[in-house]
């Protein structure tokens, strides 16, 4: 493995007021660390091989998060502008909210496939810069999180970018956030443990 992460928020959490702040911030750094786990270190033939047809590789895999992140975190942040600072110290997603996490983000094998909007769809092939590429998607969510800690991110609402009559409330768009990557990483760690996988 690469072990090219490094636990760049680690020491700033006990800072961070909210207590679900400090548990996305948690889950972003563990998603980092399986990330380098899974990817960290593979050749070009690993990171691009298909589990089967129609089936993401690893890369794909990844660089569908990234790209979802370069998407989703500027309309959570841009929805903050010019609100007034209330802080809250757990989310509570409404109840559209939470079955829509529950039936199309978390990973259990309850959860419904849907093919990803073209806008976040992977390439056919993926560089080996996709995973450094991740790290920094993730410091992005991270910083997301510590700005909007400041704030009542169970009233403040976002337009979806990828499903544009929907507004989620800032709380339910991050809790989606580390929900997708974890659903992700486990489709990560099925390619790595496939039996085709290349050695």
């Amino acid at each position: 493995m690469a072990g090219r992460y490094t636990w760049i928020m680690s020491p700033a959490i006990g800072a961070l007021s909210a207590d679900w702040s400090v548990r996305l911030i948690a889950e972003l750094d563990t998603a980092d660390k399986r990330a380098d786990e899974l990817v960290g270190g593979l050749n070009q033939e690993q990171l691009n091989w298909n589990p089967e047809p129609g089936a993401w590789s690893v890369g794909q895999s990844l660089e569908h998060l990234c790209i979802t992140n370069e998407v989703y975190l500027p309309a959570i942040a841009s929805s903050l502008a010019g609100k007034p600072v209330s802080a809250v110290q757990d989310i509570k997603p409404g109840w559209f909210g939470r079955w829509f996490i529950n039936n199309y983000v978390e990973p259990s094998p309850q959860t419904k496939h849907i093919r990803a909007p073209n806008k976040v769809a992977p390439g056919v092939r993926v560089e080996s810069s996709v995973l450094d590429r991740f790290f920094r998607s993730n410091q992005g969510a991270r910083e997301l999180v510590r700005q909007a800690r400041e704030y009542d991110v169970n009233r403040i609402r976002f337009w979806n970018p990828f499903i544009p009559v929907l507004r989620f409330t800032v709380g339910t768009g991050l809790e989606i956030v580390v929900r997708h990557e974890r659903r992700h990483l486990l489709q990560v760690e099925r390619a790595r443990r496939s039996s085709g996988f290349p050695r």
